[in-house]
């Protein structure tokens, strides 16, 4: 037989424990990989097409009424410009609404 003296059972406290400084290490270090080159062009291909969009959506427009309505004023290029002002407003809020949640994240891993 074996004679070799039994460990006794770990508590399973003791596994709690362990499994709890685990989850937060990789929860950590998640939280602070830097992004890949695919996340960057991610997000510029995201950032120009919510540009682009708007500034078609007001060309088309224009291009309709321009055929509907002849004039002396050109809807197109007006539209055109309001819908690439529109876009970039929109680019310009998003990108804004990120940092800010970026900074506070940051802000709450220093703590």
């Amino acid at each position: 037989m074996n004679n070799e003296p039994k460990k006794p059972p770990k508590k399973v406290s003791d596994y709690v424990g362990q499994v709890g400084v685990k989850a937060a290490r990789k929860l950590k270090a998640q939280r602070n990989t830097t992004p890949g080159v695919w996340f960057g062009l991610g997000m510029m291909g995201l950032i120009g097409w919510s540009v682009v969009i708007p500034t078609l959506l007001g060309a088309a427009l224009g291009l309709w009424l321009d055929e509907r309505y002849p004039g002396g004023r050109s809807w197109t290029l007006a539209l055109l410009v309001a819908g690439l002002a529109i876009g970039c407003f929109n680019a310009w809020h998003w990108v804004a609404k990120e940092d800010k949640a970026m900074r506070e994240e940051q802000e709450n891993d220093d703590e």
